[in-house]
């Protein structure tokens, strides 16, 4: 007998319907923002919606950066031309560092975090303290308008102020905690020295911060069935953790109504299943349409379904960041050199940047996988390094498959002191 528990039927219905179906809602979506976003309409002007039928299709589309938004915002503020529906649309508007501008539509749960509090076993019967930040950040708002929307009451308590929060969860006697990990064993170890009963709260969603296992071990212990959802101020919900009678499923499970693509870290490329690269979403909806939004974060595609039920493609969740332009020799090099200098030769399978030191001088080396080479081949991919780069390097062909599958593009191995 499973105690799984959906938002809807969307979480449970056949792959094949999911995609047919995202890419219509995907033409729309174009369509409407080449219309009613002064952005789009500069950046897709050349696209035909009618063209975009798959994921192959989507990847030719540009990708939009956060860094380019708060160049956009900076020169069109405040949205930088992203804003598709007229300002009385909005309910809130937040401001995240950058600076960037973030507004919320009126809808019921614009995050579409509700489906990660289900997948966590969270329901009407519950009230949730949620220690997510409400001032001018909207993840405060993410987490309670989703527990709103499954019917939960919710405790607005914010960050800080931690004897205060104790007495509350005391008094009122909350059964579920939202907010970053850290702080709930904030609240558990503050407690237990002030002496005062929490005991209350048996389940967790959190977000926001790495949850390593040894502190998923140690709340579990202390009654607390913790799950982790993956979300940004931008996007919303990305993917969730979900579970098999209390048992963790391996995994995060994509959320609906995005499209979620893997590529290679400093391009729009996708990679293959299972290779490690960026983090790309594709949102649908009206307000803010975000079309190929690189997170920088890293992840990789997991093969199979859910055991949990869930038909949706998983990621294996946070990885890392995928942005590693580094410094060498007073040069900036970006993972998007390296690709392209991988590019001009069929013969590089994949390819990895190591910056190291040589005494008191940085040293590059190009390690390539490839087919078989020869020493003019060698030599051309030498000067194309120097080229593309500004900087001499060296070139090392190494055994196929020996290069990590972690989505480093550029591993500055330099200690600096």
């Amino acid at each position: 007998m499973t105690d799984t528990i959906y938002l809807d039927d969307f979480e449970i219905q056949d792959q094949e319907t999911r995609e047919i179906n995202l890419f219509r809602d995907l033409r729309r979506q174009i369509n409407h923002a080449k219309i009613n976003s002064s952005y789009y309409a500069d950046s897709l002007k050349d696209v035909n919606s009618i063209n975009i039928s798959d994921r192959q299709d989507l990847s030719k589309l540009p990708i939009l950066r956060k860094n380019s938004i708060v160049e956009l915002q900076k020169q069109a503020q405040p949205f930088g031309g992203l804003l598709a529906l007229p300002i009385e649309n909005l309910f809130r508007i937040f401001t995240s560092p950058g600076p960037i501008y973030e507004p919320q539509g009126k809808r019921q749960d614009y995050w579409r975090l509700a489906r990660a509090l289900c997948a966590a076993s969270f329901n009407n019967k519950d009230i949730v303290h949620n220690s997510f930040s409400y001032h001018l950040t909207p993840a405060g708002a993410m987490l309670e308008s989703a527990a709103h929307l499954i019917g939960c009451p919710v405790i607005p308590a914010g960050t800080g102020n931690t004897e205060q929060q104790l007495q509350i969860i005391e008094a009122v006697k909350p059964t579920a905690y939202t907010g970053v990990p850290d702080y709930l064993k904030v609240l558990l170890d503050k407690g237990k020295e002030l002496n005062r009963d929490i005991t209350s709260i048996e389940k967790a969603l959190v977000s926001g911060a790495a949850l390593p296992l040894t502190l998923r071990e140690e709340l579990e212990s202390r009654g607390i069935k913790v799950q982790q959802c993956y979300a940004t101020a931008e996007l919303g919900l990305i993917s969730y953790e979900t579970n098999l009678n209390g048992n963790i499923c391996e995994g995060m499970v994509i959320a609906e109504d995005i499209i979620v693509e893997i590529v290679r870290p400093g391009t729009g490329d996708l990679v293959s299943l299972g290779e490690v690269g960026e983090v790309v979403v594709t949102t649908l909806k009206p307000e803010y349409p975000l079309i190929r939004f690189a997170t920088g974060d890293l992840s990789a595609a997991l093969p199979g379904l859910s055991p949990c039920g869930r038909t949706n493609m998983r990621i294996k969740g946070w990885m890392g960041r995928a942005d590693q332009t580094t410094k060498i020799k007073g040069m900036f090099v970006s993972p998007q050199q390296v690709d392209i200098i991988s590019k001009r030769y069929p013969e590089i399978l994949r390819s990895r940047l190591v910056v190291s030191r040589d005494g008191q001088q940085d040293v590059m080396t190009l390690k390539i996988e490839c087919n078989s080479l020869n020493s003019e081949v060698l030599e051309a991919i030498s000067n194309t390094l120097t080229s593309v780069t500004k900087l001499k390097g060296n070139i090392e062909a190494v055994p196929k498959n020996s290069l990590d599958n972690d989505g480093m593009i550029i591993d500055d191995r330099r200690e600096m002191d």
